[in-house]
């Protein structure tokens, strides 16, 4: 099994991807949530762009990822599941936990440290919210969450099939969570005890600071109702409220290129910028 999930890893990943993406471009156009204004070439193009750069630069940098550590780890026998000869039957589902709670802890502090947020603000900055969105990540902060990853699928030794499954799973919600879909709004209300749904994870991308720093969660949306972060609606309500954040608010921010050195710029007056763009 180890050996098929290596051999097979980019294959199960890419296909995942391309599956969930399809659906949901093909949801968002069917039942949109709300009315986009920015044209999707713009955004798509840009945002896809940037998923490219960061998985080159992820398979350069890191010769061994995730699902290969956690082989790794099984036969030579690190990390605490492998220790203490945890059975797969329980170390696959309490490893999917734990590094669901990672994530968002690994979240809150992209918010939290400001030098983290020049990172993740880039995420924030999508003028629109739709499936792309979920995968509008800085390369930096893609390398970031790699090495954070690794080092805890190195103490915690799971499965390599927990692994595997939980950054698919992970890779497809954000995609879901991030799409401009309508839901009946009780199946919304039931979904939100068990995944984190689009309405939920909207409220993330409002422009209000308050809001921002609420629903952190991409997989279970049991964190924030548990710690205090969860925030039912936007204020304003999801047709009407502003996503994004204050600063870099025009189309030619949208572009590579400025996602690239957001981290380094400072916020400039938006009339002069319009002006000059």
């Amino acid at each position: 099994m180890p050996g098929y999930l290596l051999a097979n890893e980019p294959s199960i990943r890419l296909g995942v991807f391309l599956g969930v993406l399809l659906l949901m471009a093909l949801w968002e156009v069917a039942a949109p949530r709300r009315r986009q204004e920015i044209p999707r070439l713009l955004r798509w193009s840009n945002n896809l762009a940037l998923v490219v750069v960061d998985t080159l630069l992820v398979r350069l940098a890191f010769p061994v990822v995730a699902v290969g550590l956690a082989v790794l780890a099984q036969q030579n026998g690190w990390g605490l599941f492998n220790i203490i000869n945890t059975p797969v039957w329980l170390a696959v589902p309490v490893s999917m936990i734990l590094l669901d709670l990672v994530i968002y802890l690994q979240h809150i502090m992209f918010h939290a440290v400001p030098a983290l947020w020049r990172l993740h603000r880039m995420h924030h900055a999508d003028l629109e919210f739709d499936v792309t969105t979920g995968l509008r990540f800085h390369p930096i902060e893609i390398l970031l969450s790699m090495a954070l990853k690794l080092a805890v699928v190195a103490a915690l030794g799971p499965p390599a099939i927990a692994v595997l499954v939980f950054e698919v799973v992970l890779n497809g919600m954000a995609m879901f969570n991030h799409s401009n879909v309508r839901l009946p709004l009780g199946l919304d209300r039931m979904l939100r005890w068990i995944v984190v749904t689009p309405d939920m994870h909207r409220v993330h991308h409002s422009i209000i600071p308050a809001e921002t720093n609420s629903n952190f969660g991409f997989n279970l949306p049991w964190w924030d109702m548990l710690l205090g972060t969860y925030q039912a609606q936007p204020k304003a309500g999801h047709d009407a409220m502003t996503i994004g954040i204050e600063q870099f608010r025009i189309p030619r921010d949208l572009w590579l290129d400025r996602m690239l050195v957001q981290p380094l710029r400072e916020p400039e007056n938006t009339a002069d910028a319009q002006k000059r763009d």
